[in-house]
């Protein structure tokens, strides 16, 4: 513990250690913000307002945004401050809430993007026991659930990390605290670590990705009985799932799968699940969603309706 002192601050070495470039980025990324910010709003607003909340597909979508909306808000504001800032710091403390925030609103979104596969699956595959299996109690188990083990996998992961001696040096090869790039900074042998991370976090997001790849299998193949209207309409719902999944579960197992090394793209690739991926999921829910088009502007036509009078 006392070795874990020496350290009171670290140094982010940025995304391309190019000041002029992280500087045009500056404007980049805070628009990029904007969007995530008013794309997951929209989200939520147009779901709470709506009867659209009684429905569980919405429900967990509702709670998708706000994890979205929060996972961002715990990265990106700093992202863009030192994009502009000479000296990119953090004490050792923010920099340990941060990894622990990071991790555990991500970790509720994996679980998130489960009880909505899980949805459609019982949407498509067993539609007469749909009201039953998929109530309003089961889905907030589901949720609660899905904090749960956001917890666990977060706590974990913070533990291991406090447990490592940081004597210096102070430099993070990243713009976020994150395991990997801290796991270099520890002035001890970490491969124990390495392996108690990639079980923590790159195997638990490939058994979870791959679950959501069998279960889109199985929709695929009890959607070969349905009728033409029928299998267009559950494709358009999964396929936007299905989107959301891959941008979301590629780069993490790219990042947690593999051990860490000098050669690898992280920071760059981690870009795609921190920023991109809040940023599209709003646009792929609404653009191919006519229900969700409908009571949008329902929602929003009724609250500048109050406004004007």
């Amino acid at each position: 513990m006392e070795n874990q002192k020496n350290v009171t601050e670290f140094i982010f070495l940025g995304l391309w250690r190019n000041q002029k470039l992280e500087q045009l980025s500056f404007f980049l990324f805070l628009l990029c913000y904007l969007a995530v910010l008013m794309g997951n709003v929209t989200i939520l607003l147009t779901i709470t307002c709506s009867h659209l909340m009684e429905q569980p597909m919405y429900y967990f979508l509702c709670h998708l945004s706000l994890m979205d909306l929060c996972y961002t808000s715990s990265v990106v504001p700093r992202l863009i401050r030192d994009l502009a800032a000479a000296r990119k710091s953090i004490s050792y403390h923010e920099c340990m809430t941060q990894l622990f925030a990071a991790h555990l609103l991500a970790g509720v979104e994996i679980f998130i993007l489960v009880c909505m596969a899980l949805d459609r699956y019982v949407a498509i595959v067993k539609p007469l026991h749909y009201t039953v299996i998929m109530n309003r109690k089961s889905c907030s188990i589901l949720i609660g659930t899905a904090w749960g083990h956001g917890f666990c996998h977060s706590i974990t992961l913070l533990l291991m990390v406090l447990s490592l001696p940081s004597c210096g040096p102070n430099q993070i090869d990243h713009y976020i605290c994150d395991v990997k790039p801290l796991l270099k900074l520890a002035c001890k042998d970490v491969r124990v670590v390495n392996i108690l991370l990639t079980a923590n976090s790159g195997m638990v997001v490939v058994v979870i990705f791959l679950v959501l790849v069998a279960s889109y299998i199985l929709i695929l193949y009890h959607l070969r009985t349905k009728s033409s209207a029928g299998c267009r309409k559950a494709l358009s719902t999964c396929s936007s799932h299905v989107t959301v999944v891959v941008l979301f579960f590629v780069p993490c197992i790219y990042i947690y799968a593999l051990p860490a090394g000098d050669q690898n793209m992280d920071k760059d690739i981690s870009v795609f699940y921190t920023v991109i991926a809040p940023m599209l999921n709003p646009l792929i829910y609404t653009l191919r969603n006519m229900e969700m088009k409908i009571s949008m502007r329902k929602v929003w036509s009724q609250m500048l309706h109050c406004r004007l009078r």
